[in-house]
């Protein structure tokens, strides 16, 4: 775990670093793989910290009930992040692909920050507001961990099960697919005008 979570760090900083020293790759593209490289290296640092801890210590958690919720926000922040960066990206490809015309007005950077605006504080309010008042879980769990201080367990209640991972994965993953689904006809078709127009010259 320890090398997952250096490799994870050492990674994404790699990707971050590229993009700042390299002036070609500073595209609107690339500023989305920065902002989701810096996310993955917060997981590493926060969300996968926290679960080697819990290794070490043979499931023991010893950060007291506050930090339980802490670590779990985090770590549904960081992951709800991360999807949301994909699909964002998977955007950004479409309009420069499928309307290449229509691309730089479209992908301005007005946008692109307000698009990462959202990406970043959108996910807060599926892990530090429900987890935190507790909406996110049943009142058994509830007294479980207040009897049990030194288990930190995550189970979620059956709105919030579907709300999140609505949110989280569900409609993300349906975006990306619609949006790579455009993006492959369009690759398609062009690759037969390519076709069509050598085979006319020849």
């Amino acid at each position: 775990m320890a090398l997952i979570i250096i490799a994870a760090l050492f990674g994404n900083l790699l990707v971050i670093v590229s993009v700042m020293r390299h002036r070609k790759l500073r595209v609107i593209t690339n500023y989305f793989v920065v902002s989701l490289a810096l996310a993955d290296m917060l997981v590493a640092i926060w969300a996968m910290c926290f679960n080697f801890s819990v290794e070490l210590t043979g499931g023991r958690w010893v950060f007291g009930y506050f930090m339980c919720d802490v670590w779990n926000s985090l770590d549904v922040y960081f992951s709800t992040a991360s999807i949301l960066h994909l699909c964002c990206i998977s955007v950004d490809r479409y309009y420069a692909i499928v309307q290449p015309l229509d691309y730089p007005l479209i992908m301005t950077n007005g946008r692109l920050v307000l698009m990462l605006a959202v990406v970043w504080c959108s996910p807060a309010f599926l892990s530090f507001l429900p987890i935190f008042m507790g909406w996110y879980t049943t009142e058994e769990h509830l007294e479980f961990r207040r009897r049990n201080p030194l288990v930190c367990s995550f189970t979620v209640n059956r709105p919030y099960s579907v709300i999140s991972s609505s949110v989280s994965f569900w409609v993300p993953g349906m975006v990306m697919i619609f949006m790579y689904y455009r993006i492959y006809v369009e690759a398609d078709r062009q690759e037969r005008m390519l076709y069509r127009y050598d085979i006319f010259f020849q």
